[in-house]
């Protein structure tokens, strides 16, 4: 047992001379997904300052760092030991009495915890408390925002942001006078709304959703992607979001944007999808009562007319939500063909997408788009000829 004892410490001690150079003042600093361990509120997970070069919340990358166990210890230190030094070492500690020994077990007992990773949790919880300080800085309020950024992307993380107070201080940020806190709040509550319908319902309970449809109409459009995203969202997959967008006039929102070419073409190209994912939602449940911007006219003659948008991304968008429209059960495409000239756009479509596929940067793109195009032609035509020989039926 002894000697057991005396092989760990020996691991372990040269684990503590190799580590003493990264934690100092009994704090570690990590290094994580670009984000690093300083804050004004001891043991946070913050950004760099933003006068630096910004951080990339887009990426995925997995938090890193710390020693979950002594396992994971004792691995790290024998893949960077020296082999003389540790033989020297072992020596050294075979004269350390057992009173010497207990002791130096404390020490190492001490530095794993200084080494720790804390958890997603206690981090989460640090961030709210800071957003909760009233008297934070500017810059430590932002940096609580973007690690709430990360950390809620994991859907257990993001259920846990409520328990742990969180939904409320990230809504309460919607009302601050700074403009980029606004914006991370607003894709804070998207990212952990994402496909999740316990986060979903619990930012609508708190009446969130009418503020960030305010938001939307930011003139800054970074704000407004934003929002947008949020609310996007919120009402995914959900028919009590989608009721109360309903209620808030979404219609007229999505409408506006639609039809209004001074809106930025970020913000029009996620309103398209926003339709679209409306329309797929119908779809794939058809015992609920369709949105009434459906069978509205005005409303699938905008997405219709985006479709001949200069900007490929944008038809592209335009074609997939036109596509699952098409499919739903009430639409009529004769509204499509009559009042969309459906017809029409389509074969712009052709003689646009043959040009681009001429060009070496555009054609494989372009392609794809073409083959989109085709499919709804197919689907639109047929659509069409059932209502034709339904009217003929009839006669």
């Amino acid at each position: 047992m002894r000697v057991l004892r005396l092989s760990l410490i020996v691991l372990l001690a040269f684990l503590i001379s190799v580590s003493i150079a990264w934690a100092s003042e009994d704090r570690v600093n990590k290094s994580i997904s670009g984000l690093v361990w300083s804050t004004g509120k001891e043991g946070g997970l913050f950004g760099k300052s933003h006068s630096e070069e910004p951080v990339d919340l887009n990426d995925n990358d997995e938090l890193d760092g710390g020693f979950s166990s002594l396992d994971g210890m004792l691995q790290w230190a024998i893949g960077h030991s020296d082999p003389a030094k540790l033989k020297d070492a072992a020596k050294s500690m075979q004269r350390l009495s057992d009173d010497e020994l207990k002791q130096r077990q404390i020490e190492i007992q001490d530095l794993m915890e200084k080494l720790r990773m804390p958890s997603d949790a206690e981090l989460m919880k640090v961030a709210i408390d800071d957003l909760n300080n009233i008297s934070i800085s500017l810059e430590d309020r932002l940096r609580a925002l973007e690690e709430l950024l990360v950390l809620v992307e994991p859907i257990d993380n993001a259920n846990d942001l409520n328990k742990l107070g969180g939904v409320a201080a990230v809504i309460s940020q919607l009302d601050n006078l700074d403009l980029d806190v606004r914006k991370l709040a607003a894709w804070v509550i998207g990212k952990a709304s994402q496909n999740n319908p316990v986060v979903q319902n619990q930012v609508l309970e708190l009446r969130t959703l009418a503020k960030l449809m305010k938001m939307v109409r930011s003139d800054v459009v970074e704000e407004a992607t934003k929002a947008l995203y949020a609310v996007s969202a919120l009402i995914r997959n959900n028919f009590d979001g989608q009721k109360i967008f309903y209620a808030e006039a979404g219609d007229l929102m999505l409408k506006d944007i639609l039809s209004n070419s001074t809106f930025d073409i970020r913000l029009r190209r996620k309103c398209v999808s926003l339709v679209g994912d409306l329309a797929e939602c119908q779809l794939e449940n058809t015992d609920k009562s369709e949105l009434p911007f459906f069978s509205d006219h005005s409303f699938l003659k905008a997405i219709v007319d985006l479709a001949l948008s200069d900007d490929l991304e944008l038809q592209e968008k335009s074609l997939a939500t036109i596509k699952i429209l098409l499919q739903l059960r009430t639409t009529d495409a004769s509204t499509f063909k009559d009042s969309c000239a459906l017809d029409n756009a389509l074969e712009k479509m052709r003689m646009q997408l043959r040009q681009l596929m001429e060009e070496e940067d555009q054609r494989e793109y372009a392609m794809d788009v073409e083959i989109l195009r085709r499919e709804v032609e197919l689907i639109f035509y047929k659509k069409l000829e059932n209502v034709y020989h339904m009217a003929t039926f009839s006669l």
